[in-house]
């Protein structure tokens, strides 16, 4: 799909376009990569198709709620995911167990900073629910950690969209 398809969604559904998306990729499901859709919200936002900050309002919040659904998915399904995935992946069993000791000991900051690692930041959230993470804290360090991945990529559409888009439209 290239850029003027998008675009034209954009044009077609608005803003409502952006959110979707990126809360299809916080539920790592497929769908269009967010991280082409936000560098695109963010020339769009230069070019007053939307506000910035309307932009990251909604990319925020649809990161959070994409979140928030595997985190719950985890809490309430994640023995029986986990060990569907041992059986799966058995070899990979061993490392699920570690990375969760790892979430238990670090907690928020290890949401946080797996909120800023691409692939491991959408499939976090199934883990600190399986663990019972507390969900205030769950939701603090997963929106910061989102505004921080999302500020960039949005920002450097922004910044730098009118190239970006000459180059690649």
């Amino acid at each position: 799909m290239d850029i003027a398809t998008l675009n034209q969604y954009f044009i077609q559904y608005g803003a409502i376009f952006v959110f979707v998306i990126v809360f299809l990729e916080y539920l790592n499901l497929p769908g269009f990569p967010a991280g082409i859709i936000m560098p695109l919200a963010g020339i769009w936002a230069s070019k007053g198709e939307i506000s910035f900050f309307m932009t990251m309002v909604l990319s925020v919040s649809a990161g959070l709620l994409g979140s928030w659904i595997l985190y719950f998915l985890g809490r309430f399904g994640g023995d029986v995911f986990l060990k569907a995935f041992g059986k799966k992946f058995p070899k990979q069993q061993e490392l699920v167990l570690k990375n969760m000791e790892v979430l238990r000991q670090k907690g928020c900051i290890g949401v946080f900073i797996s909120k800023l690692l691409p692939m491991v930041r959408t499939i976090i959230s199934i883990p600190a629910g399986a663990i019972k993470m507390d969900f205030i804290k769950y939701s603090i360090s997963s929106v910061l950690g989102i505004f921080i991945w999302n500020f960039v990529f949005i920002g450097a559409g922004y910044v730098f969209g009118e190239a970006v888009f000459e180059m690649f439209g």
